[in-house]
């Protein structure tokens, strides 16, 4: 009981910091526009705060939230793999500033799918029914530990500066964590692609694929780079720390193959399925997916090997494009290639775009808060000393 006191008593007399500007008072407000549409969804229901409909049960919140989500949340299981099993030392510039955004991101991914549960108050039967033949449980037990890794994981940067006397126990851990860290997302990811795979005769064939779980398992990891690229762009603008070039290059580029590989399958599974012409039918479908395509994967594979991979503006622009391809990509799964066949009609409502938003604003400030009161900007030079 002393030594929760002693810890309790730390915290609140830790001299925490966090800059007012303009930017973060508009965030503020846009969290708790959120907030306060959350406590009005989970007091009256899914009926009246949103849109959906016995036609389109998934929305806003599953769409964008949860399945785009949990790919962009991403980058720290691939960092983690490339640092800390592949020992690629250069990389460590990025590692925790990777870690921070995946945490935030899976935290944001459970509070959507919290928000989507049509009786939010049963949230814990998953925990004790074991619904283990359903791709939805496996996907839920998976996100529920893969978060708690990443909080175990994060303890080791929290106690450097407070709970400091728990330190070691967390450095020690680090190794195991990461691995597990590592597993656990090669299953969600790709199983988050799985549930489309029994929709075979609703969702439209440029989007269905037997291999539609390993196109979302390749996509996450290669976007990881991405956000990276994005993140470390705004984090250099708000804290005046720029990660070197030629790190953001090697990540880039490490992202491109996948990419490469990723466009060969896919080009290869339409020939193969003999569903190649509808790329050109000249629909809505055929040309959402050849946007998508085209500036989520072909665009970026030629900034990722080209001249334009050596400049800042070049790393930022790869960083947009591969982000919002994926985003895109995951909107077209659930929205625009299951529209045919679901029939009907479905726009998110006011409250479920405040939602989204307040969350991803609620992701920005916490990420702005940790950044600055814990050693996540200076890591790479705190890890060069300390191996000096």
């Amino acid at each position: 009981m002393s030594e929760n006191k002693g810890l309790l008593t730390e915290i609140m007399e830790y001299k925490w910091k966090f800059t007012m500007t303009t930017t973060r008072k508009v965030l503020l407000m846009l969290a708790g526009l959120g907030i306060a549409c959350m406590i009005f969804r989970l007091a009256t229901g899914l009926g009246l705060a949103t849109n959906l409909n016995d036609k389109w049960p998934w929305g806003l919140w599953i769409g964008f939230d949860v399945l785009t989500g949990v790919a962009l949340a991403g980058g720290g299981y691939g960092t983690a793999l490339i640092v800390h099993v592949l020992h690629r030392g250069k990389y460590h510039a990025i590692a925790r500033s990777a870690m921070l955004t995946s945490l935030l991101g899976y935290l944001l991914v459970m509070a959507g799918l919290f928000m989507d549960i049509g009786q939010w108050f049963n949230f814990w039967r998953p925990f004790v029914s074991w619904g283990h033949t359903s791709v939805l449980f496996e996907v839920f037990w998976c996100v529920s530990c893969y978060t708690t890794v990443q909080v175990l994981e994060f303890g080791e940067v929290i106690t450097e500066k407070v709970g400091t006397k728990y330190h070691n126990v967390f450095k020690k851990a680090l190794p195991v964590l990461m691995i597990v860290g590592i597993i656990f997302p090669t299953l969600h990811q790709s199983s988050l692609g799985a549930l489309y795979l029994i929709m075979v005769d609703k969702l439209y064939p440029l989007w269905w694929s037997p291999f539609l779980g390993l196109f979302f398992l390749m996509s996450s990891f290669f976007v990881g780079p991405a956000m990276i690229c994005v993140e470390t762009g705004l984090a250099g603008r708000a804290f005046k720390h720029e990660v070197p070039i030629h790190v953001l290059r090697g990540l880039v580029r490490i992202a491109g193959c996948f990419m490469v590989l990723y466009l060969a399958l896919k080009l290869y599974d339409l020939a193969n399925r003999g569903v190649f012409n509808l790329v050109f039918k000249g629909n809505l479908e055929g040309n959402l997916f050849l946007l998508e395509l085209l500036l989520g994967v072909i665009i970026p594979i030629f900034i990722a090997f080209s001249g334009m991979s050596n400049t800042r503006k070049g790393l930022i622009t790869f960083g947009v494009l591969v982000s919002g391809g994926l985003i895109f990509n995951r909107m077209n799964v659930v929205f625009t290639g299951m529209s045919a066949a679901l029939g009907g009609w479905y726009f998110p409502s006011v409250m479920e775009w405040a939602v989204s938003i307040g969350l991803v604003a609620i992701g920005v400030l916490a990420y702005c808060f940790i950044a600055e009161n814990f050693n996540i900007m200076g890591h790479d030079e705190h890890h060069h000393n300390a191996a000096a």
